[in-house]
């Protein structure tokens, strides 16, 4: 009658190790849309207020999450604790995060946003491996190093001295453990509740959470232009539905340490995307710093 508990924690083990194709594509859709999140964020930061344009976000997303929820019609409930644990995700990561990056992308640009808002994954794998029992292994840490001081070439390439703000990047800080905090309450959720209906709570959470910025938003959308209001939609569908509903699914199948780290993907495809579409030139040490956050993502992904 022992021999179940062993098996099934050697499956785990090695699903956690080695995720499969459609874990993968998960994360892949997650690391895409994000990435596009920063670009959008900033190119509407002149027509919406932070906190009105997380609002307005998190209700498009909660919306089409609600649609695909009915839809499914699989509803587990939630027992106190996972109550618990996914309003600290909501208000934490999709509330208190949005604000704060939103309120960052005014002072700062995409990709040096992006590169300071990657300190969250480096949290993420310490908390999850202090209080999730994931562990410190060696190649994790060697990665998230690596990874991270990729992260700092890009900053120190597309930050400019002259235009430095000390309050952007303490506001990127905040969203960095907001992020952490968030996943670290999401983890234990998604053991018995689908990944879909966490996403959806959470979403729900932090909207009801951002209610306070409905005024100033109703002002925003009446004179924000078509372009702004559709870079709203795209927001709330595709980084916060569509992307968050992806990294639910993974982190329901992988470690939250090592797919932390894999989102050191998006500050490089930040600053890449920059150039073309909002006119951040990044400087050849820009791409160095790429080159190396790719490389530490992929020494997290090394099988032993």
């Amino acid at each position: 009658m022992t021999t179940p508990a062993p098996a099934d924690l050697r499956a785990r083990t090695k699903q956690a190790e080695r995720p499969g194709p459609a874990v993968l594509a998960a994360v892949v859709v997650t690391v895409l849309a994000w990435a596009s999140a920063f670009l959008a964020i900033r190119a509407v930061r002149h027509d919406f207020d932070p906190g009105a344009l997380a609002l307005g976000r998190l209700v498009v997303g909660a919306l089409a999450l609600g649609v695909v929820v009915l839809a499914r019609r699989r509803w587990v409930r939630p027992t106190r604790r996972e109550w618990g644990l996914v309003t600290v995700c909501g208000l934490g990561w999709f509330a208190l995060y949005n604000v704060a990056l939103n309120a960052a992308e005014q002072r700062l640009d995409a990709g040096t946003t992006a590169m300071l808002v990657s300190v969250g994954p480096i949290l993420i794998a310490l908390l999850a491996g202090a209080f999730l029992g994931e562990g410190f292994p060696r190649r994790l840490l060697t990665g998230a190093a690596v990874a991270f001081a990729g992260a700092l070439v890009i900053g120190a390439a597309t930050s400019r001295s002259a235009d430095a703000d000390l309050v952007g990047a303490l506001l990127c800080l905040v969203a960095a453990v907001s992020w952490a905090v968030g996943v670290l309450a999401q983890k234990p959720a998604l053991r018995r509740l689908p990944a879909l209906q966490v996403t959806f709570l959470s979403c729900v959470v932090g909207a009801l959470a951002c209610l306070p910025f409905a005024g100033r938003l109703h002002a925003d959308l009446l004179t924000a232009p078509p372009a702004a209001t559709a870079g709203l939609l795209y927001l709330g569908l595709v980084p916060t539905a569509v992307a968050f509903g992806t990294w639910a699914y993974a982190l329901s199948r992988t470690d939250a340490g090592r797919l932390g780290i894999a989102t050191y993907v998006v500050p490089p495809l930040t600053v890449l995307a920059a150039w073309p579409l909002l006119g951040e030139v990044p400087p050849p040490l820009a791409l160095a710093g790429g080159v190396l956050a790719l490389a530490g993502v992929a020494l997290t992904r090394r099988a032993r």
